[in-house]
């Protein structure tokens, strides 16, 4: 199914695709992806420029203007654009909590939803289409997708652009947190090195939660562990000062309660609490990582933790509790690999990747790491940017990727 319409400076066409739940049984069920095809009305011959977003759980951003996102203007100048809501997400056939079916029937419906099937539904979606080869752009989440793309099809690939994405190749998840714990430690105390002032606000609001019921708007509770997540923001551009300007709030104030509550929400995209942890799982057990190598210092209670997901989440948030039991059975899953290392190795497709020197959610050592393995890949590292540079200088970065990519620096 297709729809083209317009809208200033664009001509804009809506694209459904019915593709197997499982792509090793293609009989099997399906469900709908998604995908809008964004061109200017002189570029409708264009090649395209397929966009992987971060996530996991998070469908492609919407387009907006002619101007945003961020990047799109510069990608338009080369390419259609074609943004992939993942399965599950957006107007693709959505997950939400799966009412009414047992956990192993959710677990393993949920187990279709990793990178590996993206790619296998972008594939699907390029013959559909009658492409050769196309271009893609991956950011965070969205390149570890662009990395198992050129593990699986790379026939499929003119060429690829990675942002703040590149996986940890051979590396088990609790190396990965291990990792990403002390860029949050670090983040913490730039943090109260800039806001000297909240080191004790912050310690007497988690004395309070520790203390009194306080209720979000949804109902839920907010506890002292659930307050500190708040972290989560501080590896984006301006996650200090949004941390900051969260707290200067009177505490169990409506603007206090609804902005903690839309900063830590998973009731809109589930699956990225029921996944975050198994799209760093290449071929391993994850058994909640994150929980089991916590360091001693998050004891402490004025540090925030950062994107992590625990299982008392799935107890805390009412929007998750009816996936807990099949959270579990994920977390005990033995996940298959997501990469081919030997194949990377003799990889012929042109890459370029932009490495953030700070990223606080992607460690930049095994990035590298992973970089020098892809064969060909040239690497940007730069301290310019935090973790979402492609979305606040979206021109710059992908203008550099491209120019990376082909050579011209």
């Amino acid at each position: 199914m297709s729809l083209t319409y317009h809208t200033p400076g664009l001509v804009i066409t809506d694209r459904e695709f019915e593709v197997p739940l499982d792509h090793a049984r293609p009989a099997g069920p399906t469900i709908t992806v998604f995908a809008r095809e964004v061109a200017r009305p002189e570029g409708l011959e264009r090649p395209y420029l397929v966009f992987f977003q971060g996530g996991p759980g998070s469908e492609a951003p919407r387009p907006l203007t002619a101007q945003q996102p961020a990047w799109l203007p510069r990608a338009l100048q080369d390419f259609r654009v074609l943004l992939l809501d993942q399965r599950g997400t957006g107007r693709s056939t959505p997950v939400g909590t799966l009412p009414d079916w047992t956990p192993e029937a959710q677990a393993a419906y949920l187990k279709c939803f990793r990178a590996d099937a993206i790619v296998r539904d972008a594939e699907f979606i390029r013959q559909a289409l009658g492409v050769e080869r196309w271009s893609v752009l991956g950011q965070s989440f969205g390149g570890f997708c662009v990395t198992t793309y050129l593990s699986t099809a790379p026939e499929g690939l003119a060429e690829a652009l990675i942002t703040g994405g590149l996986p940890a190749l051979g590396h088990h998840p609790d190396e990965v947190y291990r990792a990403t714990y002390a860029r949050v430690l670090e983040r913490n105390r730039r943090f109260y090195a800039r806001y000297p002032q909240d080191l004790d606000r912050v310690r007497a609001l988690v004395g309070r939660l520790e203390q009194e019921d306080v209720r979000l708007p949804n109902g839920d509770r907010l506890t002292a562990r659930r307050f500190r997540q708040l972290g989560q923001v501080l590896g984006m551009e301006g996650g200090l000062e949004k941390l900051h300007y969260l707290l200067d709030l009177p505490f169990g104030s409506p603007a206090f309660l609804h902005d903690v509550a839309g900063t830590l929400s998973f009731a809109r995209n589930p699956l990225y609490a029921v996944l975050h942890e198994a799209c760093w799982a290449d071929g391993s057990t994850t058994n909640w990582s994150a929980q089991r190598v916590q360091p001693e210092e998050f004891g402490a209670p004025e540090l925030f933790t950062g994107e992590m997901v625990f299982p008392w989440m799935f107890e805390e948030y009412a929007a998750l509790r009816p996936l807990r039991d099949a959270a579990e059975l994920l977390a005990a899953e033995p996940w298959g690999p997501l990469y081919d290392a030997a194949r990377l190795r003799e990889n012929t497709v042109p890459v370029a990747a932009a490495v953030y020197a700070e990223d606080m959610y992607v460690e930049r050592a095994f990035s590298e790491e992973t970089a020098g393995l892809i064969r060909g890949t040239r690497v940007w590292l730069t301290n310019e940017f935090e973790h979402d540079g492609l979305r606040t200088s979206g021109e710059r970065v992908l203008g550099r990727l491209l120019d990376m990519v082909r050579g011209r620096v």
